[in-house]
């Protein structure tokens, strides 16, 4: 939808003002020796790059670089997801990958096909933005679940071990460390649902009102994507948490506890 005559333009000195705020993030490090500092620098120029070049993305006419672009982001969402978590076990990259893959992929090919039905269908302006979204979230999900359950996982081994003992199968042990772990991963976006629009507007409804778009339409987009997240998450949740159950645990229902470790600083 074109924007309509309340749109605001900005420059980049009003961009760069906004900048300077971030000096309020690198203070608060050095003062409380966080080692942030450059990581924020970094993270804002990088920001910056990227989004200069969001011309030439939407402008690509075929569908290979923009799935290729799309294959790129969900890798490197995948590879994010990894990075936040504590406890690792071998394959945890691949699988990581490979949940944040399909939860993503499948809800945002449903939302193009069904619900925005953008022509041509891989319209970089449409796909990228809303795949950038779901990755986003899914792969915060994904972090929270796994870190949740392997550390539960450690942490409760005792009795864990006596379950098993008792003639517990692996699934009835592992079961309620997994609830845990789905639940934790959760929170996040039923907290998002619970107050967008009463305590905060969030960010796809602010971008579209700031474009000029009418409220009612700007809120159909934001409870659409919200709803689209949330799938996304369920899903790669559920996904990344069982293929992490199958990788520390035996078909003679033993936990494999050699493998779960804790990453290297």
């Amino acid at each position: 939808m074109p924007p309509s005559d309340s749109y605001i333009a900005i420059s980049w000195l009003d961009v760069s003002v906004a900048a300077c705020l971030l000096a309020i993030n690198a203070l608060v490090s050095v003062r409380l020796q966080l080692g942030m500092a450059g990581r924020i620098v970094w993270s804002s120029v990088r920001m910056t790059i990227l989004g200069l070049v969001l011309k030439q993305i939407f402008a690509l006419a075929t569908a290979a670089p923009v799935l290729g672009l799309a294959g790129v982001m969900t890798v490197i969402a995948g590879a994010s997801a990894v990075g936040r978590i504590d406890h690792r076990y071998p394959g945890i990259y691949l699988n990581a990958v490979s949940s944040v893959w399909l939860s993503s992929w499948l809800v945002t090919l449903v939302t193009v096909f069904a619900i925005v039905r953008p022509d041509p269908w891989y319209s970089p302006p449409i796909l990228i933005p809303m795949l950038g979204m779901v990755l986003g979230n899914s792969l915060t999900g994904i972090s929270l679940g796994l870190d949740r359950f392997l550390s539960e996982m450690r942490n409760r081994r005792g009795e864990l071990e006596t379950s098993l003992a008792l003639g517990a199968t692996r699934w009835e042990t592992c079961r309620g460390v997994f609830s845990i772990a789905t639940r934790t991963a959760m929170v996040p976006i039923l907290n998002t649902m619970a107050v967008a629009g009463i305590v905060s507007i969030p960010g796809m409804m602010t971008g579209q009102l700031l474009a000029g778009t009418p409220p009612i339409e700007a809120v159909k987009y934001q409870v659409m994507i919200m709803f689209v997240i949330a799938a996304a998450i369920a899903i790669g949740i559920v996904v990344a948490l069982w293929l992490a159950y199958r990788n520390v645990t035996t078909v003679d229902h033993q936990i494999n506890w050699e493998v779960i470790h804790v990453k290297k600083s």
